[in-house]
This record gives C-alpha cells, structure tokens and sequence, in this order.
C-alpha cells in the first residue's frame, strides 16, 4: 500500500471510528483531507530528514499518525485508552512499525526521557493545549517544537512568555487561518526558578 492509499484508508477509518467514539468535529469530515490530514503534512517540510517525533496529547493521530505515513519515527503519547485504541488499529491496518502508541499522559511520560535517545527529536501537536501549560509538561525535555496553532497564538506566546524565554517563529498554514510555531531554546526567566 503506499502513501497515497494510506491516506485514504485512514479517512475510511476515521469515519467508520467518529460514529463511535469522538475523534474530530463531525463537520470537519465531510473535508479531513485538508482540514486534518494535508494540515499535518505540512509540518513535515520544516523537519529534517531522520527527524524523530513525539505528538503531545495525539487524539486522532493529527499530525503524528499523518507523518509516520510520511516516514517518520513517531511516538504518539494519548492518556484516553479509546483513542490510543484507535491510534493502535491505525499501527495495524496502515502498516506503521515506525508508529508508537504510548496511552499515558504527557506529564508523567516526558519525564521518563532519557536525553540520550531524543537526538534529533522534536515535540508536536495539534489542538492539544495553551503553549504555557505544553511548555510546563514538557520542559524537563529540552526539545524543540513545531507546533500546529490556531490563529490566536499571539496571546499564548504573550503568557508564555511570563514564565519562559524562548525563540519563536510563525509561519502561516498553507490550509486555514493559523500558524506553523516553531519554538526552541526554552528557558525559565532567571527571575522563576524551577
């Protein structure tokens, strides 16, 4: 099966799992092809070949599941044990053994990290939490993150940076009104200790 067929099992599926369990907005699937899947796959564009991700908080699989398709190494980290089955049959019937289905919560799992093995590995998600609080789950990590935002992101960035230095740039999204954020060099402000 190659990609293109990939993609359109994976809406077949997504479908036939909506009715049962919420993954997406119904609305939103009459189009999942731009409104999710080619959503997710721009992101790909900005991640070096051989690059390693972890989607936060995976839901449906946008974008990890979407970028395992493309061939990346991905960690899909999902606490709810319906989605992450969902995220499982996706593994199977896609044929995804560079797919990894992890149902924890994304707190408890980044600290189990260990350096060593996140070379070359960024943090990603999508409709999953304000910057702030990704930042604060994440942190102890150290990884860059390219991150599918909505176009209020200006005042995440705005409370985020209450708390947290870090580079920022925005690109806008080839499929709707938000924003690419690719955000690195995390730091506490001197003045917050952790």
């Amino acid at each position: 099966m190659d990609s293109q067929e990939k993609f359109e099992k994976y809406e077949t599926l997504l479908r036939d799992w909506n009715a049962r369990i919420n993954l997406v907005g119904p609305s939103t699937l009459d189009d999942a092809r731009i409104r999710h899947i080619n959503d997710s796959k721009q992101l790909a564009k900005y991640l070096e070949p051989g690059t390693s991700v972890i989607d936060l908080g995976a839901g449906a699989g946008f974008p990890g599941v979407v970028l395992a398709i493309m061939g990346f190494d991905v960690i899909c980290v999902e606490s709810i044990a319906k989605k992450c089955a969902f995220l499982d049959e996706l593994k199977k019937e896609l044929d995804l053994p560079n797919l990894t289905v992890i149902n924890d919560r994304v707190e408890n799992f980044v600290p189990k990290l260990k350096p060593n093995a996140t070379q070359n590995t960024v943090f990603t998600a999508r409709a999953f939490a304000p910057l702030v609080k990704i930042f604060d789950m994440t942190f102890s990590a150290r990884l860059p993150y390219i991150l599918l935002k909505g176009e209020a992101i200006m005042p995440e960035i705005m409370i985020a940076r209450k708390k947290y230095e870090f580079d920022a740039k925005l690109i806008p999204s080839e499929t709707g009104p938000g924003f690419i954020a690719k955000i690195d060099n995390l730091r506490p402000l001197k003045n917050r200790p952790f």
